[in-house]
């Protein structure tokens, strides 16, 4: 690694600092344990920049700034299927579920009703579903802007805003760092979750239609949010947090959110321990060089410009 000399922690990173927020689903609820260790160790960002399930719990953090993990710990352990997916027949026929419990969601988390009423500035990334560009919404409307980067597809409706078509920002910004780049920052935090950002193991998946699709869908997940964070990375140092979880929950099961909390509190927490900034570059654990036998270590890997 070349340049100015490593140091320790997040506070060695260049301002202004984006904490990145990924999609994901149910697997969010990572995410909130990520958020405790970030602020044990006294760290708020400059930005916030989130799509999906990521808009939604980055939208609360910006809101509430300090303590944004116990707002978003209430609110996801009382969650149930019904309350985000609940079943309706829309005369549209745009989707498999109603966005109604979403609304309600919005509703309870303590939200000015725009964007820019927020503690910290904030981006949702949404994606054009008539062109197919990212759609970077920084001001405005907050709950349409929110409703706009978690319409998954089929399962939740279209929001139309500003004359556009949108649906989730996940299909082509699943860890959207280019957007935090875009916006401006100097370096990137990225709060990870979900089994596809973590180094993929080569696995012959069951020779059935489901295993097979759902292993395709795992794959292009993780080059798309392999390759956004080696071309950000190349330019801006890029922290990407661990969870530390193996066993992931069906995308329907939030009866699972406190163990993805504890869980990812705790391996965030040793990982931030042990890190060190040195310049441009990705950090984050290496699976591969992490000793067998000894799971409380972390191996943090740089990887340097001249590297890529």
């Amino acid at each position: 690694m070349r340049g100015n000399p490593t140091t320790a922690g997040l506070r060695a990173l260049p301002r202004p600092v984006a904490v990145v927020m990924r999609a994901g689903g149910v697997l969010g609820a990572a995410h909130i344990g990520v958020g405790y260790a970030l602020e044990r160790h006294g760290f708020v960002p400059d930005m916030i920049i989130g799509t999906s399930v990521g808009a939604l719990n980055g939208a609360i953090a910006a809101a509430h700034p300090h303590r944004a993990a116990p707002w978003l710990d209430q609110l996801w352990t009382r969650l149930r299927r019904r309350d985000v997916y609940p079943l309706g027949y829309l005369s549209s026929r745009a989707s498999v579920f109603t966005d109604h419990g979403l609304h309600r969601l919005i509703a309870r988390a303590g939200l000015p009703s725009r964007i820019e009423e927020l503690a910290v500035p904030f981006t949702a990334v949404a994606t054009d579903l008539v062109t197919g560009a990212p759609v970077l919404l920084d001001r405005g409307d907050l709950e349409s802007a929110l409703l706009a980067g978690a319409a998954i597809p089929g399962m939740l409706p279209p929001v139309e805003r500003g004359g556009r078509t949108l649906v989730d920002g996940g299909l082509i910004a699943y860890v959207p760092v280019l957007a935090a780049q875009q916006a401006g920052a100097a370096g990137v935090v990225v709060v990870a979750a979900g089994p596809e950002s973590s180094r993929l193991p080569p696995a012959i998946p069951r020779p059935r239609a489901g295993a097979i699709a759902a292993r395709a869908g795992l794959l292009l997940l993780h080059h798309q949010i392999e390759r956004d964070l080696h071309e950000v990375s190349r330019h801006i140092p890029t922290v990407v947090l661990p969870t530390g979880i193996e066993a992931w929950p069906a995308p329907w099961d939030f009866g699972q959110s406190q163990r993805l909390i504890s869980t990812a509190c705790r391996t965030a927490e040793r990982f931030l321990e042990g890190l060190r900034i040195s310049g441009p570059g990705l950090y984050r654990v290496d699976d591969s060089s992490t000793p067998s036998g000894s799971p409380d270590e972390t191996s943090i890997s740089s990887i340097a410009e001249a590297g890529l």
